[in-house]
């Protein structure tokens, strides 16, 4: 059993930075594949980026690439999202969650899901 606590979210100006931070309980963290979702209202909920094991490999979805950037702590059980270069269409609920194995892309693979974390991003 993993649970996730996201934290980071907020209120910014377009092309500003956030950074979402996803704290995991247990000790077995780093056997768990990580990636961040988001949702935006009346929306489904999308694949933002995805990252290894080890932190070795990180994928993201096309809207996010040269933007945000994801990161883990393995010592530290958390998951990090660097949002920069913030737009409008950022907007959501960010989530992140944890898969032993699958593809990073579909969200019925993963296992574990957190709350939740609101991003705003003004115009």
């Amino acid at each position: 059993q993993v649970q996730l606590v996201e934290s980071g979210g907020g209120w910014v100006q377009a092309g500003g930075s956030l950074r979402l931070s996803c704290a995991a309980s247990g000790r077995t963290f780093s056997s768990y594949l990580m990636g961040w979702f988001r949702q935006a209202p009346g929306k489904e909920r999308e694949f933002v980026a995805g990252i290894s094991w080890s932190g070795g490999s990180t994928y993201a979805t096309d809207s996010v690439k040269g933007r945000f950037t994801i990161s883990r702590d393995n010592a530290k059980n958390t998951v990090y999202l660097q949002m920069n270069s913030l737009k409008p269409e950022d907007t959501a609920v960010y989530y992140c969650a944890a898969m032993t194995g699958g593809s990073y892309y579909y969200a019925n693979e993963y296992d574990y899901w957190g709350q939740g974390t609101q991003v705003t991003v003004s115009s």
